[in-house]
């Protein structure tokens, strides 16, 4: 019984939570530069972004930020770290056949564009070809 009261007070306080990157809400996000923010992120992503942008990713960075909300930006970038300006713009990836649009999200935050533009498809195989093996060639009469 009082398992469920504490089940019950749980929800009705924390219903929904607000998103925070290692302590940081999105607000305080938006308001660091790319310098002060790279200190918040994984090894990995901290190491690329200090050795400093290369021109093309300099260009996308500021397409992004002089473009409007829903406007879509294309881009061949795979290896650029979602940064908190691209919150809630639309990008388009190429994953080497189509560019697959992401709807970017404070949730992608510290992730590669590439991640989320799957390079291969899934593996769906059929039923065996007629002729295939042995017992393909048994088809029952029903």
């Amino acid at each position: 019984m009082v398992r469920r009261a504490n089940r019950k007070r749980k929800i009705e306080i924390g219903a929904k939570k607000e998103f925070t990157y290692r302590g940081l809400t999105v607000e305080e996000m938006k308001g660091m530069t790319v310098d002060e923010f790279i200190d918040y992120l994984p090894a990995r992503q901290r190491r690329s972004l200090k050795r400093g942008l290369t021109r093309r990713q300099n260009k996308l960075l500021q397409d992004i930020r002089n473009a409007k909300e829903d406007e879509v930006i294309k881009t061949h970038l795979r290896d650029m770290v979602i940064l908190p300006d691209f919150f809630g713009h639309h990008i388009a990836v190429y994953n080497g056949k189509e560019f697959v649009t992401l709807n970017i999200k404070p949730e992608m935050v510290g992730h590669y564009l590439g991640e989320f533009a799957l390079t291969r498809k899934e593996v769906r195989h059929a039923g065996p070809g007629v002729g295939a093996t042995r017992s393909s060639k048994y088809l029952p009469l029903k």
